[in-house]
Formats: structure tokens, sequence, C-alpha cells
């Protein structure tokens, strides 16, 4: 369909509702991003219709759901650009899907005096789970360093990389700075030096086509709320060469293939990777949030988004007094700022009141607010059913948040 955004608004029916009084204007979809009505009706219909656990049962609503859940394992896989379904693993999130590298991967190839990088602008989910691999291990974390523009300082990495140099994890674009990271780069100097790469892609997948085989990510992590459909469910994508090298990081129903007490096997992959009780309903709507998003068009959508971010980006900057946080070379629809010495949480607090929805805080990127010195930041995240009257809305309640601190 054509790239109307009225249009596509009314796929939305949060949006059509008012927040003390006025319009809602919501830009936190770095944080989560609102549904369509598909996917909505997605979830109920699963509900009221076919709820039934998946696999191993033979009764038509076990088939038909299992049916649903493998069909949506086949759309993430298209989505990404996997070569097989079995390198498509259903998580919670990408939290999950990181932790599950953390531990697999780290149980399999990293041992003490090994490293790990990550980058200095990583999201917490992409810093602890191997802190916690370090400590494990007794490995060495090694941090990756960005500049005060926000991009990563490449040429570092050169220096980082040694033999001991097991694994790098770094985010496709960060929550917080809105950076777009030259992952592909990236990639090709750790397998230059036999390194493997972890590639967050919570804020990335949802920003341009993905083709994880022209990348050569070794791992790519995803998260089905950040792309329109549900939380609680999302996927590891990984290269089946690896995974099945990996040890199984949960025990339980479905992942294994036989169970005695002297002896279990584990069950072939993707599945080795999926214990217990699927989100089949969530795997369901996350495939109906990705075809939606297919049928908006991926590359209109992010062409609409990067207008957006020029425009807020010059209307806030036009601001006496407002600072952004993160002018990287390559960006996406992310603006974090502050208003002059007024606390973020005062800025989103008062904006609130205008029926204005942004995050505050640190974004659960406290090294990045170290970096720069400050407390934490106001975040404007933008999506492709956001328009340029609504961010007209936004630098109009910056410039009263202004008037009101005197």
């Amino acid at each position: 369909m054509s790239f109307n955004v009225s249009k596509i608004r009314e796929d939305f029916p949060i949006l059509t509702q008012k927040v003390y009084g006025k319009p809602l204007v919501y830009f936190d979809n770095a944080a989560t991003t609102q549904k369509p009505q598909c996917v909505l009706d997605t979830i109920e219909y699963f509900h009221n219709k076919i709820n039934s656990n998946i696999h191993r049962g033979v009764h038509s609503l076990s088939v038909e759901s299992t049916e649903a859940y493998e069909q949506a394992r086949e759309t993430v896989r298209q989505f990404v650009n996997a070569k097989s379904t079995n390198e498509i693993i259903f998580t919670s999130g990408a939290t999950a899907s990181i932790n599950l590298v953390a531990f697999s991967f780290g149980e399999a190839f990293v041992g003490e005096g090994d490293e790990v990088i990550v980058s200095e602008m990583e999201h917490h989910s992409n810093i602890v789970p191997w802190q916690l691999l370090c400590e494990r291990k007794k490995a060495k974390l090694k941090v990756l360093p960005f500049d005060d523009n926000g991009d990563l300082i490449l040429e570092k990495l050169d220096e980082l990389l040694t033999s001991r140099t097991r694994i790098i994890a770094v985010n496709h674009v960060s929550n917080s700075l809105g950076t777009v990271n030259p992952i592909k780069q990236i990639i090709e100097k750790a397998h230059a030096h036999g390194v493997k790469v972890l590639i967050d892609g919570a804020q990335g997948a949802k920003h341009g086509i993905l083709d994880v085989q022209d990348l050569d990510a070794d791992f790519y992590a995803i998260s089905g709320h950040k792309i329109y459909g549900p939380t609680g469910i999302g996927a590891l994508y990984g290269k089946q060469e690896l995974l099945e090298q990996l040890p199984p990081w949960q025990g339980g129903g479905d992942m294994i293939a036989t169970v005695t007490f002297e002896k279990t096997t584990y069950n072939q992959l993707p599945f080795k990777f999926e214990a217990g009780t699927a989100n089949y309903i969530g795997a369901a709507a996350l495939a109906s949030a990705i075809k939606y998003y297919q049928r908006v068009g991926i590359e209109a959508a992010v062409e609409h988004e990067d207008s957006l971010l020029e425009y807020a980006t010059q209307s806030l900057q036009a601001i006496d007094g407002v600072r952004i946080i993160g002018t990287a070379k390559e960006k996406t629809s992310i603006i974090s700022f502050l208003v002059g010495d007024i606390h973020p949480y005062d800025t989103g607090m008062i904006l609130d009141k205008m029926g204005i929805a942004v995050r505050t805080g640190t974004h659960c990127t406290e090294p990045v607010m170290a970096h720069f010195g400050i407390d934490g930041t106001v975040r404007a995240s933008l999506a492709f059913y956001n328009t340029k009257e609504e961010v007209d809305m936004l630098v109009g309640g910056v410039k009263r948040v202004k008037q009101m601190f005197g």
C-alpha cells in the first residue's frame, strides 16, 4: 500500500485516545512501539479459537497452533534473511537472546584469561550478561569507546582485538544516542581475527531491510515489541554451525530428545534452545506485526522516520538552551536532549500534561550518561505513524517547559 501516514494511523487504536484531555503524542517508540489492529486481532483470535500448546499434540487445536508457530518462525527467517528456520530461536526478547548466547557461547568457547568486547554505548542488557560470563569464567571484559558525537572509535577496535578475544557484542542502533553503528565493518574486522559477533538488534531490526547473511552476523537478537509486535516475544538468529556447537542454556520440555536418570539427549535445532511452554500466541502475533510492517513498506517507513528526525533535530536545535546528546554521522529516529539545567524528569512530567509521551532517565545506558557527565536525558523516539504536526507539538511543549522554569 502507499505510504499514507493518516491512513496508517487508523490502524493503531491507541493513537486515537487523549491524555489529560489532549491528543496523545507518542514519542516513546524506542521503549516499545504501538500495535496495529491486525496484531491485536491475532492475539484475540488465538485466545478465542486456537489456544493449545504446540508440538506433540495430535488434536486439531494443537496441530493448528503448531502450524501457526512454525509459520511464524518462517516469517522471522524471511524478515532477517536467515538460511534456515533452524537458525531462528524464539525467546522472550532481545535480553533473553543475549543471555542465551552469553551463557551457551561462554560455556562452549570462553575460558580463563579469554576476552569479550562490548561497546561503551551498550544497553545494560548487552553489558551485564557478559560481565556475568566473565566473572564465571575469569575472563576479561574490554570496552570499545565512542567519541563525543556518539560514533564508535573503530580504530580502537584494532587495538582491542587479540588472540584471546572470543566474541564482540555491539548494538546495531544505540537506544540512547540513535547512532547507527557500522556493524558490517565491525563484523569484517572481527572475523579477520577469528572472533564471533553478536548484534543487539532491538533497535536496529525496524530501521531498514535486515539481511543477516549479507552482514555475516554470527548472532542477531530482536524484540517483538520494538517492531510493532507484542511484549514477551523475540527471536535470536544464530548461524546453524555455531548453534549446533552450543549447549542448551535452559532445561525442560521440548528441548529434549530422550530423558533417563542416567543421561539426557537434546532435541535438534531450533528446539534445543526452546525449553518449556512456548509463547506461541506471541510468535503468531510477532509474525502478524512483521507482515504488517512489510505491507506498509519498510524502506518507505524508514524514509519517513528519517525525514521526521531531520525536522525534529532542526526544530529542537533552534530552541536556545537545548542540547542534543548524540550527533553521530549515521543516526536513526531517536533524539536525546536536555533543556538547559532543567532535570529531564521535570521536562518529561510537564510534557506528559500536554499529552506528549517521552522517556526520561538513563535509558538503561548508564555508561553513556557517564561519558557525557550527565544524570540522564529526555528521549523522543519516532515511528512511522508519527507526524510533523506532532513534532511541532513537542517543540511547543519544550518551549513551554523553558518558560515555566524561567
